[in-house]
């Protein structure tokens, strides 16, 4: 059997490592993108599914005007879906285990999506305010 390893770092932290990586060139997911929340009182975790459309430059654009999407703000979008769950569990599986379409297409993103869910969760457990990265 053939094991891939990573090369191998010299960070000095599970942080620094994570930083590093993050600073990679990611390709979109043509089914769009999620945006998670918490919702305390209900003790629920909540994803947001929104479409986006890609340009030729890899950049996610609105997929009725073409217009690239802002991160910083601007107009004011509605999901095309929201997800609830109480545990990451039960959201991922709700995320990935439905009829199609699924709002997740590209392993990197589901990968990505399953780390924040954990974050989210733990967040809720907590009573600590939940960020996205």
């Amino acid at each position: 059997m053939k094991q891939v390893k990573p090369e191998p770092i010299t960070l000095e932290s599970p942080q620094a490592l994570d930083g590093q990586l993050s600073q990679r060139s990611i390709t979109l997911d043509p089914a769009g993108y999620l945006l998670i929340k918490l919702d305390p009182a209900a003790g629920e975790l909540i994803a947001e599914h929104y479409g986006n459309g890609i340009n030729a430059q890899g950049l996610a654009t609105d997929p009725n005007s073409g217009e690239v999407l802002s991160c910083r703000g601007g107009e004011v979008r509605l999901p095309q879906q929201v997800y609830r769950g109480r545990t990451a569990k039960e959201l991922g599986i709700l995320l990935s285990e439905q009829p199609e379409p699924l709002p997740i297409s590209r392993l990197d993103h589901a990968l990505y999506l399953g780390r924040e869910l954990q974050k989210a969760e733990r967040c809720l457990l907590d009573g600590q305010p939940y960020i996205q990265d």
